[in-house]
């Protein structure tokens, strides 16, 4: 081959290697645009089959993943490299890689177990890995979280399924527990009766199950009473904060004291001069 050939030979590779490239790059961006309105498209039917909001945004993430490998494939392709071989070499590569990230492979399996066992869902208020929060999101490797002070927490799947999970919005109603604590002077029949009017007064709390209010123990300083009533999950803590507030108002409207702790302490003076020892009590609150 004289020079000359060599020249349009170059020159016709060249420029059939550019018109490929140039369709690598539209197929590429093409097929971006489309695994995103896929992922779109799908997210609204499952949307509109009710499909549980945990499922949608996992599906979803994992569809468009699958989409946008099998668009880089096809570019690829496009451009020349053969996708067989590159999927062999991607295949010798991914398990070398899943070796050393064994610990996103089981975040992303923790992923699917939540997904399959649903110990929360989007919007439930969970204790869960160390940290506490609103699921926000599921992601394929992590689950955030969104904290009562607007902080964004995000914690890998598999933290958030090894050990205790703490879900607070798995139920309509929960139980808002309560101690109010008086003096041993009180006659009780009259603080029973505050209470039960305290409770009435409020419509939040359910009639059934009936609240429950009983004497639980005698300490030190002072009587304790359990409060303990049932309510809607979304109403738990306005209650919990206002039947402090009116148990404290209706005590000291009755005139019902809220003891503090207190101790009696005897003093011992001794002199030379001085009678035998004389016990001299004084109360130190």
């Amino acid at each position: 081959m004289d020079a000359n050939g060599v020249v349009t030979f170059l020159q016709t590779s060249g420029a059939s290697f550019g018109v490929n490239l140039v369709a690598a790059i539209a197929i590429f961006l093409i097929g971006r645009w489309a695994a995103k309105l896929l992922h779109k498209l799908s997210t609204k039917a499952m949307e509109r089959a009710k499909v549980e909001p945990l499922l949608v945004k996992f599906l979803g993430n994992i569809l468009y993943a699958l989409l946008l490998v099998f668009v880089v494939l096809a570019a690829i392709s496009r451009v020349g490299i053969q996708t067989a071989s590159l999927i062999a070499v991607l295949g010798a590569a991914g398990l070398a890689v899943g070796l050393a990230l064994q610990g996103s492979l089981a975040n992303f399996a923790a992923g699917v177990m939540v997904i399959i066992f649903r110990p929360y869902k989007i919007g439930d208020y969970v204790e869960a890995g160390g940290v506490a929060g609103i699921v926000d999101d599921v992601q394929i490797f992590t689950t955030e979280l969104k904290t009562a002070d607007n902080r964004r927490i995000i914690v890998p799947n598999g933290q958030m399924m090894s050990g205790a999970i703490t879900n607070y919005s798995s139920h309509d109603t929960r139980r808002v527990d309560l101690v109010a604590s008086v003096g041993y002077e009180a006659d009780s029949d009259t603080v029973r009766r505050v209470l039960e009017e305290v409770l009435a007064a409020d419509a939040r709390i359910l009639p059934t199950p009936a609240p429950n209010i009983r004497m639980s123990a005698m300490g030190e300083s002072s009587i304790d009473w359990i409060v303990r009533p049932w309510v809607k999950a979304a109403d738990y803590w306005d209650v919990y904060w206002d039947l402090t507030e009116q148990i404290k108002r209706r005590f000291d409207a009755e005139g019902i004291s809220i003891p503090f702790p207190q101790r009696d302490v005897h003093l011992y003076h001794h002199g030379a001069e001085s009678a035998p020892a004389e016990a001299i009590p004084a109360k130190v609150d």
